[in-house]
């Protein structure tokens, strides 16, 4: 049985003070939910902070992820920020490929296979961010671009590697708009994502490797997003600002393991 993952993109929201705060009081509404994993991704400054706080008040099955990185392990990228220093801070996932960074920042398939790469070289888990805009969607192209993202984003690894990653399926069309697949959908594009996985790789990896859904995720449809078998948790923004909205998306994926135990 794979283990939900809830992550909080907190995208360009949040100073050094607000993040420590929200975390204080946010962490002790989910101390109890062992049955989950749960991943906060502030901005890069409150990185290391957030991972402090978590560890001095207890709060160790929280982890603490970046929202992107370079590929390369240094050198002249001024304004990017590496892998290494990213572990050294304590940040334990990734996220690679958001589509904000492949519409807003020209990020490419290949670039985001490198980035997965040296990632996983690197130590980290990362998040591997996958889906089809409104236009690929109503010219029937879901699956096109999804399998080609797949195939690209993800070459290169071995069945194992893929086993221990992330996918979020993320519909462009459904982030901030307020529209959300309903279950059913996502979980049929869910379901052939795992099958291009298998394909691609190796059942078994494609059984172990946690797909999550993003797309205007809040607490008001998580729980039913969550009934659907091929939906291993949750990559939400705007619902995680807040920190009891995120908390009862947190227990709704909990809920989904204690339901099919």
């Amino acid at each position: 049985m794979r283990r939900p993952l809830v992550a909080a993109n907190w995208k360009m929201h949040k100073n050094l003070k607000e993040a420590v705060a929200y975390t204080r009081q946010f962490a002790p509404l989910v101390a109890n939910l062992s049955e989950v994993d749960v991943v906060l991704a502030p901005p890069f400054l409150a990185l290391p902070a957030l991972v402090d706080t978590l560890k001095r008040e207890g709060h160790t099955r929280i982890q603490v992820a970046a929202q992107h990185s370079h590929a390369e392990r240094h050198g002249a990228f001024t304004g990017e920020v590496s892998l290494g220093m990213l572990r050294a801070s304590g940040v334990k996932l990734v996220l690679v490929g958001h589509s904000e960074r492949r519409r807003l920042f020209h990020e490419t398939d290949t670039g985001i296979n490198e980035k997965t790469r040296a990632a996983i070289a690197e130590g980290i888990i990362p998040i591997v961010c996958v889906g089809e805009t409104l236009e690929e969607r109503e010219s029937n192209k879901t699956f096109e671009v999804l399998k080609r993202q797949i195939r690209l984003g993800l070459a290169g690894l071995s069945p194992d590697q893929v086993a221990a990653i992330i996918v979020a399926y993320e519909p462009v069309w459904a982030i901030g708009t307020g529209h959300v697949a309903t279950p059913k959908q996502a979980n049929t594009v869910h379901t052939r994502l795992r099958q291009q996985l298998s394909a691609q790789f190796s059942l078994e990896a494609a059984q172990a490797c946690r797909i999550i859904y993003g797309g205007s995720v809040k607490p008001s449809n998580a729980a039913e997003l969550m009934t659907e078998p091929d939906i291993d948790g949750a990559l939400v923004g705007g619902a995680s600002l807040e920190p009891a909205s995120f908390a009862e998306i947190v227990l709704a994926s909990q809920q989904k393991t204690i339901e099919d135990v």
